[in-house]
């Protein structure tokens, strides 16, 4: 890099010293660390165990196997050799949740693929801009990577001791049948594990790249909250807050760009799935227990966590993106008043006491001098520059998008109304029918 020059976070880290360290007026929190830690460990021991290394030809190949294999050849071998019996338990949803796990599970493996296919991880988690960011940022961003993975496993255990305990209940309740099969094949262990693997693979996937896109908003999070305190200082510089607004606002657009496949399909598919489940159970008279409709609620919980975990980062993004336009605002609502307070000082200093500015000329304009000084951002070329930075960032503060819509509280509240007016909607049905 040229020595000349200077980069924003040169500036930010210059800026927002500490005062109370005169002899190190540079060496405060926010400098940059000496060497990156290693945040892509964790992810690539999750990869491989989920078979999603496409790293080499042979992890590609092993990765489309096991997709193939655990998301569409168990469930629908699952859904014909099962034996239910339909005298006890008349009704079940195994066959219903298939189709939204398989669903999901392929939405998430093609945008893992097309991702490891064009960027790569550490371009997908924007590790390689890293390095110019501050030392807190860095360090909050590890510590946000640590938090993905255990809320990660929040999602994940609960649910699978939970689908656990019910395949154990289901297997024992039902019979697997293959023709030309020996009965002494113990097909109903077989099977389990193959359904139990099946489903672990399936909503891992699902989860993962979720938790991708959380890190994601999570470090964009971490740049405004630095770009925020970098309005604290009163010599903050406007042409240095825009190119860090800039480089922000290029990385929210690359990420909204990439996952808005992903969102948009996966609110669609829990959508449909979740309201045809729900007009089956209350269309149904059959009696709702653990061995029928277990399935069903461990596939709802995952879903709507997924789904949620996914817009509320987005909107709590959008949000920060969006409340930039009143810090600037304020920022410079409080170098224009100041400017003014000083101006207006320094002209009643001058008209107190003439006799003074008579005997004294020389301290006198000294004082004045160093009054003009203490308030320096305050000619109206530096006005007009604060001035277009708040028009600029009044006009691109949208955050997460899907498609020029902004995913902020707004857009929550209209999917809410949304999925509630179709909840209504199914129970008007279902009260009419019955």
């Amino acid at each position: 890099m040229n020595p000349s020059t200077t980069s924003p976070k040169t500036h930010m880290i210059t800026i927002n010293s500490s005062s109370n360290d005169s002899d190190q007026p540079n060496k405060p929190l926010l400098q940059k660390s000496p060497k990156p830690p290693d945040e892509l460990s964790n992810f690539q021991i999750s990869l491989k165990w989920c078979a999603l290394d496409h790293s080499t030809y042979l992890g590609k190949f092993i990765s489309y196997f096991t997709f193939i294999l655990l998301t569409l050849v168990v469930p629908i071998l699952t859904s014909f050799t099962l034996k239910l019996p339909t005298n006890d338990y008349p009704i079940s949803f195994n066959k219903l949740v298939q189709l939204p796990e398989s669903g999901l599970a392929a939405i998430a493996f093609f945008t893992l693929s097309a991702f490891f296919r064009n960027y790569g991880l550490k371009q997908l988690l924007f590790l390689d801009g890293l390095e110019d960011d501050t030392f807190s940022v860095r360090r909050g961003y590890t510590r946000e990577v640590d938090k993905a993975f255990k809320c990660l496993v929040c999602i994940l255990l609960p649910s699978f001791f939970i689908e656990i305990a019910h395949k154990i209940l289901f297997f024992t309740t039902v019979k697997v049948s293959l023709p030309y099969m020996s009965p002494s094949v113990p097909l109903n262990s077989i099977v389990f594990v193959l359904v139990l693997a099946s489903w672990v693979y399936r909503t891992g996937v699902f989860l993962l790249v979720c938790i991708l896109f959380r890190l994601t908003c999570e470090l964009q999070i971490l740049r405004f909250e630095g770009l925020h305190k970098f309005f604290e200082g009163s010599d903050s510089n406007s042409k240095v807050i825009f190119q860090e607004h800039v480089r922000i606002r290029k990385q929210l657009w690359v990420t909204s760009h990439r996952y808005r496949f992903f969102i948009i399909g996966c609110w669609f598919t829990s959508t449909v799935s979740q309201f045809a489940a729900l007009l089956m159970v209350l269309a149904s008279k059959a009696e709702k227990t653990f061995l029928n409709s277990g399935d069903l609620v461990v596939c709802s919980a995952v879903e709507l966590s997924g789904l949620f975990l996914c817009l509320m980062e987005a909107a709590r993004m959008t949000h920060r993106a969006q409340g930039i336009v009143a810090i600037a605002t304020r920022w410079h609502m409080f170098l224009t008043c100041s400017s003014a307070a000083g101006l207006d000082s320094n002209k009643q200093g001058k008209r107190q006491s003439p006799e003074a500015n008579g005997g004294c000329d020389g301290e006198s304009d000294n004082d004045s001098s160093d009054i003009s000084t203490s308030v320096s951002p305050h000619d109206p070329s530096s006005f007009q520059t604060r001035q277009a930075l708040v028009t600029y960032l009044g006009h691109n503060h949208g955050g997460i998008t899907l498609f020029g819509f902004a995913l902020d509280r707004g857009m929550l509240h209209t999917i809410f109304a949304f999925e509630f007016s179709l909840v209504l909607w199914i129970l008007s049905k279902v009260v009419v029918l019955s």
